[in-house]
């Protein structure tokens, strides 16, 4: 058990290079060979042991060569340039997996995955994110333009809604599942189009995600 105990509750967008949906997602491999993503998350309430999170903002661009689970991956850590130097501190010993259960989060299994940890960004994060409406749209002057839209039914145009449920998942219980596109810069450059997107809300802790109850 991790001697820190923390929390954040917020709003998420992910989106990567897969196709709709993200085989990823399904313990497939992703659809291009490889995996590009981005995600930005608005914390609603957090903390870090004593050091409050509330109304902060984080986001991440990473790339592996291949599967996720094969490794050899590189991360980029961007944190609002609001948060304090504790703040600072705090997010980013969750965002690399620091004070958590093996396991137990994305940001602590995907730490175990990468080669290349570049050097944090503190910058403006400008993030809206409509959880039901499938849209998103993530400014991080410099770093990362992101947009997320719905799924459109390709006959009559209509938005489509789909949902991703993953009772044990180390992200989220349930996501809606979008469309997005991004067109980020510095030490890892991305540009895709028109490719997976979800939207979720998160709450996690050191021990995992908390499960909504019924």
């Amino acid at each position: 058990m991790s001697a820190v105990k923390w929390t954040i509750k917020g709003r998420e967008f992910l989106h990567c290079n897969c196709a709709y949906g993200c085989p990823c997602q399904f313990n497939a491999l992703p659809t291009q060979g490889h995996c590009r993503a981005i995600g930005a998350i608005d914390i609603e309430q957090g903390h870090h042991g004593t050091t409050k999170l509330d109304g902060l903002r984080i986001a991440m661009i990473v790339a592996w060569p291949g599967a996720i689970h094969h490794g050899h991956g590189q991360v980029v850590a961007i944190v609002d340039e609001r948060a304090t130097p504790e703040q600072r501190e705090a997010l980013l010993r969750i965002m690399t997996g620091e004070d958590t259960e093996p396991g137990a989060t994305f940001f602590q299994v995907f730490s175990t995955t990468f080669e290349k940890v570049h050097d944090p960004v503190f910058a403006k994060i400008d993030i809206q994110v409509d959880i039901d409406g499938r849209t998103a749209r993530v400014n991080i002057p410099g770093v990362m333009e992101a947009r997320g839209e719905p799924i459109l039914n390709p006959v009559t145009s209509e938005a489509h809604r789909a949902r991703i449920n993953l009772p044990n998942g180390f992200e989220y219980t349930v996501a809606e599942v979008g469309r997005g596109w991004v067109k980020t810069s510095g030490a890892i450059e991305l540009d895709l189009k028109d490719s997976h997107a979800h939207f979720a809300r998160m709450h996690m802790t050191e021990s995992g995600v908390v499960r909504p109850t019924q």
